[in-house]
């Protein structure tokens, strides 16, 4: 009879490196989705005047459409990666990526920009399921964490790489020009198509990647084909940990032939409000407010006396700060715990939310206005940002989980559209300081929802957690 939990053989440097390799190949998904996410932000003041945009439900069209495809990406990547395999559906990824950003950024219509986008964005959603999912899969079990944080840990360099080759490809304008010579200037004619098209580049290398990297083993055994799976593991971890993860995978495989999980198992009283409680946290990891900084900076620091030469370096620092402060949640969230970061993490953007609609209310420009929207850069990307993602992995039962967490991912995206959709009209009707005066109040909301119904998950296995929130009384 195997143990429970047999002891595994200390993998050599050679099988580390080798995990690290193809999870540092299936993180680039994570880094061309932070790179397709936001590059728009940079180019949005050269391709709105290019397309001669003045309504702002159209502006936010082109800011929020890429999100329908995130939607559409994330709700049919289970279905085509149990069919196909976790390794082709990445490099169809790839293939997307690499050819929506050469047409969006080559785009002759409006009409077509938008519908490269949508296609870019369906990239996008795959790349949000596969590249962790696959992570997760290959990875030994005494580094899964670390090489898991990996996918987290490039989506915000891709983030900072955007904005970067934004800043770099823009050529000086005149400070407060007009938007017909804003859309005859290199800018208008050309940058902002070079800064979607550059993304073809690391596109290839991911493909070219995904070719030296096996299936997921997980995957393979799901197909009968346990040798070669055994292989992979053996490469993985060596010869122990092959077998006991052929042992483990197995098992769970017998668990899920038992019985698949319908719809009406998520609305069993006994995990209908864990359910619940991971939803709620998905849609206010959008609504919070943050991600309106990520895509609409250069209207943020317009509107605090910058134009667009120098709001374009600004939007370097925040990729910067955001990239800081996500490698000090990977030490703090084992450290400190899930539940006390999100409450800093609402309560602090409560404050500087709070701070930035008095600034600007009362024509605060300049140097505050920054420092408060790096502070609330800062909060997201140590708290909200990360975090969400742990506990919404977490909280779910085994059998559950990957239905629920398909729910929660496909809700945070609605409310990502619904975020970048809206922020044109509330800033036409209520200004930005009024923006995050709605912001603030979601995160008051968000705060004490935390306080009343979000448990604590550190240091407790996957089913502590089903123990102790599904099969023990809950109210």
């Amino acid at each position: 009879m195997t143990e429970a939990n047999p002891p595994q053989e200390a993998p050599n440097s050679a099988s580390i490196g080798y995990a690290l390799f193809i999870s540092a190949v299936a993180a680039m998904g994570g880094l061309l989705f932070g790179y397709d996410w936001v590059v728009i932000s940079g180019a949005k003041p050269f391709f709105v005047p290019h397309f001669h945009l003045t309504n702002p439900d159209t502006i936010g069209w082109a800011m929020s459409c890429a999100l329908i495809g995130a939607l559409a990406g994330a709700l049919v990547t289970g279905w085509l990666t149990d069919k196909f395999g976790r390794k082709r559906l990445l490099a169809v990824a790839a293939v997307l990526f690499g050819i929506s950003s050469i047409l969006t950024g080559w785009a002759a219509s409006f009409a077509a920009f938008a519908f490269w986008r949508v296609i870019g964005g369906v990239a996008i959603g795959m790349a949000s399921n596969l590249s962790p999912l696959y992570i997760a899969e290959v990875s030994p079990g005494r580094w899964r964490g670390r090489l898991v944080a990996l996918n987290q840990l490039t989506i915000v360099i891709g983030i900072l790489l955007a904005d970067v080759i934004n800043w770099k490809i823009a050529r000086p304008v005149p400070a407060h020009a007009a938007a017909a010579a804003i859309a005859a200037s290199w800018d208008g004619r050309l940058a902002w198509r070079w800064m979607f098209t550059v993304v073809a580049a690391p596109s290839t290398l991911f493909l070219l990647g995904v070719f030296f990297i096996p299936e997921s083993p997980r995957w393979l055994m799901k197909q009968g084909r346990d040798s070669q799976a055994g292989r992979i593991l053996s490469r993985i971890g060596g010869a122990d940990h092959a077998e006991n993860e052929l042992v483990a995978i197995r098992r769970t495989l017998a668990g899920e032939a038992a019985g698949r999980v319908r719809l009406a198992d998520l609305f069993d009283s006994r995990v209908l409000k864990i359910v619940g409680i991971g939803l709620v946290l998905a849609v206010f990891q959008q609504w919070c407010g943050i991600n309106v900084i990520f895509s609409y900076a250069p209207d943020i620091f317009h509107a605090a006396g910058y134009h667009v030469n120098s709001l374009l370096f600004e939007i370097v620092i925040i990729g910067a700060v955001n990239l800081l402060f996500t490698l000090a949640a990977m030490v703090l969230v084992d450290r400190l715990g899930r539940r006390p970061l999100m409450l800093i993490g609402a309560a602090g953007l409560i404050l500087t939310h709070s701070l930035l609609a008095l600034a600007y209310h009362g024509h605060v420009q300049g140097l505050p206005v920054v420092i408060l929207v790096m502070a609330a850069i800062a909060c997201y990307a140590m708290t909200l940002a990360p975090v969400t993602w742990v506990l919404i992995s977490e909280i779910f039962p085994n059998r559950i989980r990957g239905t629920a967490l398909s729910i929660a991912v496909s809700a945070l995206w609605i409310a990502d559209f619904i975020l970048t959709q809206t922020f044109p009209a509330l800033k036409s009707a209520i200004g930005v300081g009024g923006a995050f005066w709605l912001y603030a109040i979601v995160c008051t909301g968000g705060f004490l929802f935390i306080l009343r119904t979000v448990p604590e998950t550190r240091g407790k296995s996957l089913e502590e957690l089903e123990q102790i929130l599904v099969r023990s009384p809950v109210g």
